[in-house]
């Protein structure tokens, strides 16, 4: 649907405060101003920066306050947030106390939504959410469908909602924060993925964190996609408030039961979107068609089939979908291989459950890891991979913790500890990596924890062991 179909009759003066200047508060501030509202900006940070963004806001009639983010401006009726500020700010209090909503950008989305807007289908997990949702909008376009990836990935939602493009349906991707913010959300079929503790210094708990992961179920249409191997994500649609007959559908790597979708001898069948589910198997793809064919990215797949096939896909899209489906660079990408070595990177492994699904899929390996631990511990993946190690080379900050986990939990496993944080190290943790491994082993950099000790993003981090492992097979020529 196109932006003239919006009306602004409910937006007209109303006094909106936006909480961020960032990559999706710019855009809200922009669009409320665009509806009539009366608009005014918070900002914690008053740097070069938000000083140039201020003025640009301006310069359109939104009114910016730099270096004040805790302080609720006079009039104000509602709150839209960036994602990333945490619940317990001062802002949110002082709305609270004054009985103002808070929205995030997501919120706002849904809500302005017009007439016969298409439907969402949505993804969440603590892993996997980028993956699935590009799947998913993979498959849909193999189906004919005009659809797009969007939400925390891709496309913005409010671009999605307000633009000129019109879709039959959105593929859409969304965190935890950003859930926390959507109170009306209601998706036509939505799928957790997993829930492993992350993000708890923002909610306060992994109570909280789960509960904000399971409003994605909440008035849920069709089905509600669950993780088998997952209880809690099960748990989840349990406790939903759903619509009357919305049902549940899960996923698991091994043969399926009745409404699940599964893996039976290399191919991925569908038990629940068939005539007779108790006695029939709808074949969907085979597991060489999944790109890389790792046993999380299959349960991927898994999820992306469920949603699709929910919305009425047939099953040849599936196939062809996954078979036209690239993952992005960084997660668990082959990058070369060198003496009979592959060498694999996954630096989007910024978390031990992460790690150990990429752990879980070679053997033997050579693992680098290490970086910014985010609070985590490291001895229950050190144990279910210990069996696969042929040795591991520590980088970074917090590397000491999987060191310790290391001597607790594999002794035996030969560890190189570079006790450098710069990042030249890369390239010596790939070469002595390179003097670890043996031909057929795997070189597997899953650091599981946050790159921001050594480089800017996970990306950078990626491109560096890229750029080492060809400086090696350049060496090896």
């Amino acid at each position: 649907m196109g932006s003239r179909e919006v009306s602004n009759q409910d937006w007209q003066g109303k006094h909106v405060t936006v909480a961020g200047l960032g990559v999706s508060g710019i855009p809200a501030a922009k669009v409320l101003r665009g509806l009539g509202a009366v608009v005014t900006v918070v900002n914690d940070g008053d740097d070069e920066r938000s000083r140039t963004q201020a003025a640009e806001l301006e310069v359109q009639g939104i009114t910016v306050r730099l270096g004040d983010g805790a302080t609720l401006p006079q009039s104000t009726e509602l709150i839209v947030t960036t994602p990333g500020w945490k619940p317990d700010k001062p802002l949110f209090t002082a709305a609270a106390e004054a009985g103002v909503p808070v929205w995030g950008d997501v919120e706002l989305a849904w809500r302005l939504r017009g007439p016969g807007a298409a439907p969402w289908l949505a993804v969440t997990g603590t892993n996997g959410k980028t993956t699935t949702v590009r799947m998913l909008a993979s498959i849909l376009e193999a189906a004919g469908l005009r659809t797009a990836a969007v939400g925390n990935i891709g496309v913005s939602l409010l671009d999605a909602v307000l633009g000129d493009q019109e879709y039959d349906v959105l593929a859409v991707e969304l965190s935890s924060y950003q859930l926390h913010w959507a109170p009306s959300l209601r998706a036509d079929s939505a799928a957790v993925l997993n829930l492993a503790p992350d993000h708890l210094d923002w909610h306060g708990s992994m109570a909280a964190y789960v509960a904000d992961k399971g409003r994605i179920y909440e008035g849920n249409r069709v089905a509600c996609v669950y993780n088998a191997a997952d209880p809690a994500t099960e748990e989840l649609v349990r406790e939903a408030d759903v619509e009357e007959g919305c049902r549940a559908i899960g996923f698991t790597l091994n043969t399926p039961g009745p409404s699940q979708l599964g893996v039976v001898d290399g191919i991925l069948v569908d038990r629940a979107f068939v005539a007779n589910r108790q006695k029939q198997a709808q074949e969907l793809a085979e597991v060489k068609d999944i790109d890389p064919p790792a046993p999380h990215n299959i349960a991927n797949a898994l999820a992306a089939a469920a949603l699709a096939r929910a919305f009425g896909v047939e099953p040849a899209a599936v196939r062809d979908g996954l078979r036209a489906f690239r993952p992005d660079p960084h997660r668990i990408e082959h990058v070369a291989d060198v003496a009979g070595v592959a060498y694999v990177d996954d630096s989007k492994a910024t978390n031990t459950h992460a790690a150990e699904a990429s752990l879980a899929a070679y053997d033997p390996i050579v693992w680098i890891a290490g970086g910014l631990a985010k609070g985590a511990t490291f001895d229950e993946l050190v144990t279910g991979a210990a069996g696969r190690l042929r040795g591991v080379v520590l980088i970074g900050r917090d590397r000491e913790l999987i060191r310790e986990a290391l001597a607790r939990h594999a002794p035996e496993v030969p560890v190189v500890d570079l006790g450098r944080t710069d990042t030249g190290a890369m390239s010596e943790a790939v070469r002595e990596a390179a003097r670890l491994a043996r031909p057929g082993d795997t070189v597997l950099m899953a650091p599981a924890c946050a790159s921001m000790d050594m480089f800017v993003n996970y990306n950078k981090r990626g491109e560096a062991f890229a750029d080492a492992v060809r400086a090696l097979a350049a060496e090896s020529a």
